[in-house]
């Protein structure tokens, strides 16, 4: 099935929850209500004509001049051999979603990530802690905003110049 059918499909079951469809892009996608995700997705992997059996990956991004949070799910149909990109739209301050864990178990590491290096809180998730760096790390390494500390425990995070390594 094609993108826009998809969209379609969604559309009509979803009205007001599904928007901002683009096709003419390389990997497209559409616009999810946050209130409405699970619920989206769960249709997206339970409709026999869908079938998304997959959720392939999951990342955030950090839109400081938009003020907001987005969390990015690519999922795909092994069945169909079709896939869709999901955006969902959140506030910068305290973002937070509920988990995906129960649509597709893999969302359990992949959301960690997201919560470790972008702060998003996964609400009824399982396990939501860090995954890449450890539990008393301040802030998250990927918000644009994020300023590295100068030492963790009594480690220097300063890097010396490319030229000083050079010459050693």
């Amino acid at each position: 099935m094609e993108a826009k059918e998809i969209y379609g499909k969604l559309e009509r079951k979803f009205a007001g929850k599904v928007s901002g469809f683009q096709g003419d892009v390389m990997d497209p996608n559409l616009r999810v209500d946050p209130q409405a995700v699970v619920e989206v997705c769960r249709y997206l992997r339970d409709e026999p004509d869908l079938k998304f059996e997959i959720l392939s990956d999951l990342t955030g991004l950090d839109l400081p001049k938009e003020n907001k949070i987005q969390v990015v799910y690519h999922i795909y149909s092994y069945s169909h051999r079709h896939q869709i990109v999901l955006k969902v739209d959140l506030p910068r301050e305290n973002p937070q979603l509920s988990t995906m864990e129960g649509v597709w178990k893999v969302a359990n590491w992949l959301e960690r990530e997201a919560f470790d290096l972008f702060g998003i809180v996964f609400e009824g998730h399982t396990d939501l802690r860090r995954i890449l760096l450890p539990e008393d790390w301040v802030g998250h390494p990927l918000r644009k905003d994020y300023v590295e500390q100068e030492e963790y425990d009594g480690i220097s995070t300063q890097r010396a110049p490319l030229v000083e390594k050079l010459l050693r």
